[in-house]
């Protein structure tokens, strides 16, 4: 009894931020229904609690995590390193952000169970970079999904809400029961559903025939998570459920999937950090890269594509979001053939830029560009009607012109444009590319190249649509300040800034994560 208590109490201290958010949700679910009437009615402001209650809640899992230091620890089915460490700070300020975003989304009533579903969102985030079992990744998997069904239907209950919730629910069940398919030819290649205990069965059969059981789990779990990513081909749902879900529903899914595929991604294809097995690697590595080769470049050149030819905003940035996973799958794959290096020669080897590092590195910056753009939608928006098509955002620099100024900042940052820290990810994905030196990295540098020069036509278009159009509604605006969202937005603005001229607080220490 007192063996299984301290492994309780063992457990609990690596997951300790984690335990916050999914008791805070368990909280929210429990007093909710006591707030709502018979009728569907709650008081007046009731979202304006619920919004606080979910900030308290993540400063108080912000205070925990950082008196958690990064000290590698493995206990059961979770581990504790600097990989963990870093993606629950990331996931917490996006958590933020996404509050205030959601903060006036949905109404009185639903706000409390809508905010419930986006903390859970976080923690199964959190619980995916903890993950040391197959069985409890799957598990963290879907503690993502579930809850983003209802945070896409929640705000809003018309047609195009619950087409876009549908679509993603359909698509989602999809895409987990093929990550499962790949798991299970997984388990049967190796007897065991530990991550240590799985790499550690690869290690002792390094040399040897490879295992079909492997190939095709590899297509599995990498077709499976690729939906996660928005990944051509797996990105074709993204422009309609963009378009027809909530604001605050888009700008969750712009970040948070790809936060959870490729930090499962890497929990599945790298050893952990600081674990036992940290200098083994596995040897579905050689047979990942090339197919994620390939992803990369598809993924990069429709999204970019695609995305000239729209007229939505939504769509657009759908498309954006697609191509910048093409991005940071230039890190992955980067990353993964320096393992398959460090396998050959049986020693490290020394790029001058760590492509696992600018894969993280990206998706932070990423994180607050992409944020801060639909946050600006949002405080730009009407009370009757928000942000549609290019055509809403035209002369937006003569109604509000500040918002304006900050919309086309982070537009440049999406585009790759000093003075933003979008132009120092894109830098240091290309010289991680670049320094492997071997022509198929080489090639990637080159692509990367030509579609951020893509990339940027379409990001213009917009910043010229807004300071060179003249309104096309000149009927007068009703008066409407959404202040959590321009909140929002100045944390992002000072994330995507302060990043350009102060990135080593953050970039040496994700160097330290997988060299």
């Amino acid at each position: 009894m007192n063996e299984a208590i301290q492994q309780l109490n063992g457990t609990l201290s690596l997951i300790a931020p984690d335990a916050v958010l999914l008791a805070a949700v368990c909280i929210i679910f429990f007093i909710a229904p006591f707030l709502v009437n018979d009728k569907g009615e709650a008081p007046v402001g009731l979202r304006h609690r619920w919004g606080f209650f979910s900030l308290l809640t993540l400063v108080i899992a912000g205070c925990v995590w950082w008196q958690c230091p990064p000290v590698p620890r493995t206990l059961g089915m979770f581990a504790l390193d600097e990989l963990t460490w870093y993606i629950r700070g990331l996931t917490l300020a996006s958590g933020v952000v996404l509050v205030l975003l959601h903060w006036n989304q949905a109404d009185d009533a639903r706000s409390a169970e809508s905010h419930a579903c986006l903390l859970a969102i976080l923690a199964g985030v959190n619980l995916i970079a903890a993950a040391n079992d197959l069985i409890g990744l799957f598990v963290a998997l879907e503690l993502v999904s579930i809850p983003t069904y209802l945070f896409l239907l929640l705000p809003r209950r018309d047609a195009p809400a619950q087409e876009a919730m549908l679509k993603y629910f359909l698509l989602s069940i999809f895409s987990s029961a093929i990550v499962l398919f790949g798991m299970s030819y997984l388990y049967g290649a190796t007897g065991t559903t530990s991550l240590a205990g799985i790499h550690a069965a690869f290690a002792a059969t390094h040399g040897q025939a490879a295992n079909p059981l492997v190939a095709v789990a590899t297509v599995m779990l990498i077709a499976g998570l690729g939906f996660r990513l928005t990944a051509v081909p797996f990105h074709f749902y993204a422009p309609d459920v963009f378009q027809g879900a909530p604001t605050s529903g888009a700008a969750m899914l712009s970040l948070v999937p790809k936060i959870a595929g490729f930090v499962a991604l890497l929990r599945l294809m790298v050893p952990a950090t600081g674990a036992e097995q940290a200098m083994t690697s596995w040897t579905m590595t050689p047979a990942a890269a090339p197919l994620l080769w390939w992803l990369a470049v598809a993924t990069m050149f429709v999204g970019n594509l695609m995305a000239l030819m729209q007229t939505d905003i939504r769509r657009l940035l759908a498309y954006s979001s697609v191509s910048h996973a093409g991005y940071m799958l230039v890190g992955l794959i980067v990353g993964l053939e320096h393992e398959i290096q460090k396998d050959v020669l049986n020693h490290p080897v020394v790029h001058s830029v760590s492509g696992i590092g600018a894969m993280l590195f990206y998706l932070a910056v990423y994180g607050a560009m992409t944020l801060g753009a639909f946050a600006v939608l949002i405080a730009a928006g009407r009370k009757d009607k928000r942000i549609e098509t290019l055509d809403d955002l035209s002369g937006l620099s003569r109604n509000r012109p500040a918002l304006a100024l900050v919309l086309a900042i982070f537009l440049f940052s999406l585009a790759g444009l000093p003075p933003t820290a979008g132009f120092l990810g894109k830098l240091n994905l290309f010289f991680a590319a670049w320094s492997q030196g071997y022509e198929s990295s080489r090639w990637l540098a080159v692509i990367l190249a030509i579609n951020a020069a893509l990339g940027a036509w379409y990001y213009l278009k917009v910043i010229g649509v807004m300071f060179l159009r003249e309104p096309i509604d000149r009927s007068e605006q009703p008066a409407f300040t959404e202040t959590p969202s321009l909140i929002a937005a100045g944390i992002c603005l000072a994330g995507t800034l302060g990043l350009f001229f102060m990135p080593g607080w953050l970039w040496v220490p994700i160097q330290s994560i997988m060299p």
